[in-house]
């Protein structure tokens, strides 16, 4: 039954895609292109819609009615909707974002909470009452980072399924064998829709699918890899989905430094920076699923090795992909190697 599950969710998902191709133009439902956007046409964007069915079908064949998976499927299910509207009619950044912290209090009514951070010096800090505020903040952030990152054909989706399995693959590693069918559900899903959104891409998946896919991702990270009481157990789904948070937070801060509103869109994403310099779009998905694909791999690690030999992993990753992200000019041109600059001047005066 697992497995028809999952089959039933790539190719309802495949199946559906297409159609929404046809219907999308009929209900207003259009990216336009402009200055800041890649492509050049009108193009769909009604895919989000066919991975939530073929998620639906997989949670419904699954039978799973503990409240924290209704929880998930609620709280899923109002974060498409409105991802939809904004699709058609295209509502304000505040509205949308006011749905996504409705969107994670349904989760966290639903008993869905992390209850600790791991301290890497001195045990673990019991959250309390700040769980919940912790809860929507990183279910909030995860959504924003996913929808942010769906700037190039397949980019979303793709670091969509690798997340999604990398998720699946730890949870059955610490018997969380609910969580680890409904990731690869949502993984299945992302697959039915890929082949349509790959570059030249027929369809986009819209804020419905980019906000359900971050949405469906934290909640389930939460449920099923913040439980163990070990050091490095919070950094597991930070790695896991480490790129789109990383390339967030990023460019918070570089519209803080260039002092521009904080959701005023901008071209210094990392996949703008992979395409001026000189990438194509297959090959600048490519470098960043390798990079996804990477951070999935070492999660995974983290998992198996000592708390120091984890840590160790941990830093050495930070400072490769903050040292690659200031070469390419995602923080700001060279702003960490105009620092470098300034200080050695001083040091030669």
């Amino acid at each position: 039954m697992n497995i028809l599950a999952l089959a039933l969710a790539g190719v309802i998902s495949f199946l559906l895609t297409p159609v929404l191709c046809r219907v999308a133009p009929r209900l207003g439902a259009i990216d336009k292109p402009d200055e800041r956007k890649v492509h050049h046409t009108l193009m769909p964007r009604l895919g989000g819609v066919a991975i939530y069915a073929g998620f639906l079908a997989a949670f419904y064949l699954f039978g799973y009615h503990e409240d924290k998976y209704l929880g998930l499927l609620l709280g899923g299910t109002f974060i498409m909707v409105v991802g939809l509207v904004d699709d058609i009619k295209n509502i304000s950044p505040r509205l949308k974002l006011m749905g996504q912290i409705v969107a994670a209090a349904i989760l966290v009514a639903f008993g869905v909470r992390v209850e600790f951070l791991t301290n890497p010096f001195d045990g673990l800090v019991i959250l309390g009452k700040l769980a919940i505020p912790v809860t929507i903040f990183w279910v909030v952030g995860v959504t924003n980072a996913l929808n942010l990152v769906d700037g190039l054909d397949g980019l979303a989706a793709g670091t969509s399924f690798i997340a999604a399995v990398t998720i699946a693959v730890v949870a059955w590693l610490n018997g969380e064998v609910v969580v680890a069918l409904l990731s690869l559900a949502l993984a299945a899903s992302v697959l039915g829709f890929l082949p349509f959104n790959f570059h030249p891409a027929r369809i986009f998946m819209g804020d419905s699918g980019s906000m359900f896919l971050g949405f469906n991702l934290a909640a389930l990270a939460t449920i099923g890899l913040t439980k163990s009481a070990t050091v490095v157990s919070l950094f597991v789904p930070v790695v896991i989905l480490g790129l789109p948070i990383l390339d967030t937070t990023l460019a918070i801060i570089r519209r803080f430094l260039n002092h521009r509103p904080i959701f005023a869109p901008d071209k210094g994403h990392l996949h703008h920076r992979l395409l001026a310099q000189g990438l194509t779009q297959r090959q600048a998905v490519a470098v960043i699923y390798l990079v996804d694909a990477c951070l999935g791999g070492s999660a995974v690690l983290l998992t198996r090795l000592a708390t120091d030999q984890g840590m160790l992993i941990l830093v050495g990753l930070a400072v490769i992909i903050l040292l690659a992200c200031d070469r390419l000019g995602v923080i700001g041109r060279g702003h960490l190697t105009r620092v470098k600059a300034r200080h050695n001047s001083l040091h030669m005066l």
